[in-house]
């Protein structure tokens, strides 16, 4: 690791305490115009959110009023019930949203693959920096509401899979991180600003608990409407 990501890493409790653990698991409360958008509009409201620290894997329960479970990772997304009866599953998911704007509707299984992988990434970070493959470029300086933050360009290697390959994350002087920008390709290539609060500490780990996303400008500034998603984090566990 370079000494920039070092720093990032640090702040957040440090490669070592991470490695301690393997899973993180929290509850979710979630908001924002995308899912009515995707007719979703409640199935991930209220739920919790598992995640793999170690392999990109992830999963919420319950999905949907009928309490089902879903698994995500890069090459398959399943839906079972409650007692883990296989209900359905979609191999190869990411080929499923071809030709997919904003507008598009989600089945499902759709959703766990979004919600999967979204989260998988989020929660991994600013972990991830250090992952195999993983490059990082700094990029200058960046103003907003009067503060001024780092910036660092990550490129994931192909076995990582995520909203786009190339992402943008802002830090703080601290170390921080208080913005992550990318564009959801699942979604047309849709570009977003995702705004980061509320750490937390967790055993040790800082954890941000708010995360508000707005669509993103060409000149990189976010639009402060609408609100894309709303992200809320309660009971976080490490184990």
């Amino acid at each position: 690791m370079n000494a920039l990501v070092s720093k990032i890493i640090d702040a957040h409790g440090g490669l070592e305490k991470w490695k301690k653990f393997s899973l993180l698991k929290a509850r979710l409360s979630q908001g924002g115009a995308l899912w009515t958008l995707k007719g979703q509009s409640s199935t991930l409201s209220e739920t919790s959110v598992t995640v793999d620290l170690v392999r990109e894997w992830a999963s919420h329960s319950p999905f949907g009023p009928e309490s089902k479970v879903s698994t995500f990772e890069p090459g398959k997304v399943t839906l079972s019930n409650s007692q883990g009866t296989l209900i359905e599953e979609l191999k190869d998911p990411r080929s499923s949203f071809g030709g997919h704007t904003l507008e598009t509707p989600w089945s499902e299984l759709q959703l766990a693959y979004f919600a999967g992988c979204a989260m998988w990434t989020y929660l991994n970070m600013p972990f991830l920096l250090a992952h195999e493959g993983v490059v990082t470029e700094e990029l200058s300086d960046w103003t907003e509401n009067g503060e001024t933050w780092h910036r660092l360009k990550i490129t994931f290697p192909t076995e990582i899979v995520s909203h786009s390959p190339v992402q943008t994350i802002y830090f703080d002087d601290a170390g921080l991180l208080k913005r992550h920008d990318y564009d959801v390709e699942i979604a047309g290539g849709t570009p977003g600003a995702h705004y980061i609060s509320g750490y937390t500490d967790v055993q040790g780990i800082k954890i941000p608990t708010h995360r508000r996303i707005f669509p993103r400008q060409p000149d990189g500034h976010a639009m402060t409407d609408p609100l894309v998603v709303s992200i809320d984090l309660s009971d976080i566990e490490l184990t």
